[in-house]
C-alpha cells in the first residue's frame, strides 16, 4: 500500500492531494497500533505521507479537521468511517484507490458485517482490496465474495506456532477448581513463574476474581477490563510494557467469530464492542502465557499463546484443565500435533503433595473472594478511571510524583484482605521450593528438564 502511494505521488503526471487509502480495523487498539507502523515505515520516504487516525479520539467534530486535509492514508473502525461519510467530513467516491480489511473475521464477529456493507456503498465502482483473517468462516467467505473481486489467496507457509525449541507448551490437569488456584499460588508465591505473564480467563468477572484472589496473597496484578475507556486500556498495556507490573489477567471471550445463521452473542454490559485482547494489542517481552481456562477454540489458544516466543525470544505456555475441559484440551492438541502426530504440549509434572501445605491458604483466599467482592471490584475501578480522566492531566503535569495514583496493579480491597496470607514461611519455603531449571518456569519432582 504504501509502494503503490509512493508511486502515485512521486509520478509527474500527479493530482491533487487526496484520501487514496482506507483501512479498516475492528478495535481501537488494533487501529493505533496500523497507525503507529504506518507512521514508522513511511518517516524516512522521500514524499510526505499522511496518515489519519480516526481511533484516537471519541468526538466526531475533533476529526474533522484533520480529515480536511485529505491524508493519504485513514485507518479507522467501519462504524467510525461511515460516521464521517455520513456527515459527509470524508468523501472517498471519486479518491480511493486501495481498501484494506484487516483481522476480517473481527471485523464481522464485533457485528460490523451491517456496516461494512453500508460503506461499500460510499466508495468508487474500482479499487484494489486487501483482506486480511487468521480464519476463514462462512461470513468471512461471504465477505471476500462481497468485497474481493478474482482474489488471489495467500496463506503463510511457516507454521503458526513457534517450535519447541523455542515455544515450551505444557497442559496441567486438575481435578478441581481448587487446585487451579493452589497451582497458581504456587507457582507464583514460591516465584516458580519468572518474567511477565498474561494470564487467560475465560469471563470478565473470572479476571476479578482471579486480581482479587492474587491481592490476598500481596501479589499485584491488574485486569484488562473492556468496560473501560480505550484510553485506559492502552494505559495498561504501556505500563505492561515498561515493566511496571508483570501480570496482566485477560479475557478474550468476544473475540471468537459468530456465525451469521445463530444469534450474536449477548455483549458484557457497558462493554466496549470495538475491544479485543486476543488479537490487536502489542503485548511485548511476555514471558509465560497461563491459560486459567482452557481456551474456547484453537484459534483462541493460538492467539494467546502466541503473545509469547516472538521474534528470537524463549516461551512457555501453561494450560490448566479441568475434567469438564478435557474435550476442549484434547481438540487444541490433536490440531497442533506434530508429524509423528505426537502432541506438543507436554504434561507439566508438578508433585502436588510439595505444595499441599499451601491448600489451607488458598482455601482461605478463595472465601474472601465472594461475588459481592468482585462486584464491588469492578464498579471501583470505573470510578477510580474516572478519577484520573483527562481532567486531571493538567495536575499530574505539575506534580508528576502523584503519576503512581495511575498504575492499574494496585490493590481493589473489596475483600477482607489477611495480611498473613502474603508472606510464606520458612517451613514452608524451604521445603516446597523444588529446584529451578532453566526458562521462566520451574518445576517439581519428576519435571522433564525443567
Amino acid at each position: 500500500m504504501l509502494q503503490h502511494l509512493l508511486r502515485v505521488k512521486a509520478a509527474p503526471s500527479a493530482v491533487a492531494q487526496a484520501v487514496r487509502a482506507l483501512v479498516l480495523v475492528p478495535s481501537k487498539e488494533l487501529g493505533q497500533q496500523v497507525v503507529r507502523s504506518l507512521r514508522q515505515l513511511a518517516a524516512f520516504c522521500a514524499r510526505d505521507l499522511r496518515v489519519a487516525d480516526l481511533c484516537a479520539q471519541s468526538d466526531l467534530a475533533a476529526q474533522r479537521p484533520v480529515l480536511m486535509e485529505k491524508p493519504d492514508v485513514v485507518v479507522g473502525t467501519p462504524a467510525r468511517v461511515l460516521a464521517h461519510l455520513s456527515t459527509r467530513s470524508l468523501s472517498l467516491r471519486h479518491s480511493l484507490e486501495l481498501l484494506v480489511l484487516d483481522e476480517a473475521d473481527l471485523l464481522l464477529s464485533f457485528g460490523f458485517g451491517e456496516d461494512i456493507k453500508s460503506l461499500l456503498c460510499h466508495l468508487p465502482k474500482i479499487y484494489q482490496a486487501l483482506l486480511m483473517s487468521a480464519t476463514f468462516s462462512p461470513d468471512v467467505e461471504a465477505l471476500r465474495e462481497l468485497v474481493l473481486h478474482n482474489p488471489v489467496t495467500v496463506r503463510p507457509p511457516e507454521p503458526r506456532l513457534p517450535g519447541s525449541s523455542q515455544l515450551r507448551q505444557f497442559a496441567v490437569r486438575c481435578g478441581t477448581e481448587e487446585d487451579k488456584f493452589l497451582l497458581l499460588c504456587a507457582l507464583l508465591q514460591l516465584r516458580l513463574l519468572r518474567g511477565r505473564a498474561l494470564l487467560f480467563v475465560g469471563t470478565l468477572a473470572r479476571c476479578y476474581r482471579l486480581k482479587l484472589f492474587l491481592e490476598q496473597f500481596g501479589i499485584p496484578a491488574c485486569a484488562l477490563n473492556s468496560e473501560l475507556p480505550a484510553r485506559s486500556r492502552c494505559h495498561v498495556i504501556t505500563q505492561f510494557n515498561r515493566g511496571i507490573y508483570d501480570y496482566i489477567v485477560a479475557t478474550d471471550e468476544e473475540a471468537p467469530a459468530v456465525p451469521t445463521e445463530q444469534p450474536p452473542r449477548k455483549k458484557q454490559k457497558g462493554a466496549d464492542p470495538e475491544y479485543s485482547v486476543a488479537r490487536g494489542i502489542d503485548f511485548q517481552n511476555v514471558a509465560t502465557v497461563i491459560n486459567f481456562d482452557v481456551p474456547p477454540t484453537v484459534d483462541s489458544y493460538i492467539h494467546r499463546v502466541g503473545r509469547t516466543a516472538r521474534a528470537d525470544n524463549p516461551g512457555t505456555a501453561l494450560t490448566f484443565a479441568l475434567p469438564e475441559e478435557q474435550d476442549g484440551l484434547a481438540r487444541i492438541e490433536e490440531a497442533l500435533a506434530g508429524e509423528n502426530g505426537e502432541s506438543m504440549l507436554q504434561p507439566y509434572k508438578f508433585a502436588t503433595e510439595e505444595i499441599e501445605a499451601l491448600r489451607y491458604r488458598c482455601r482461605d483466599a478463595m472465601r474472601s473472594v465472594t461475588k459481592q467482592a468482585v462486584k464491588e471490584a469492578r464498579l471501583r475501578e470505573i470510578k477510580d478511571e474516572l478519577l484520573n480522566s483527562e481532567k486531571l492531566k493538567a495536575y499530574f503535569e505539575d506534580n508528576p510524583r502523584d503519576l503512581h495514583v495511575l498504575r492499574h496493579d494496585k490493590p481493589l480491597h473489596p475483600a477482607i484482605v489477611k495480611p498473613h496470607l502474603r508472606n510464606v514461611p520458612d517451613y514452608l519455603g524451604t521445603s516446597l521450593r523444588p529446584p529451578a531449571g532453566p526458562g521462566s518456569v520451574a518445576g517439581g519432582k519428576g519435571d522433564p528438564g525443567m
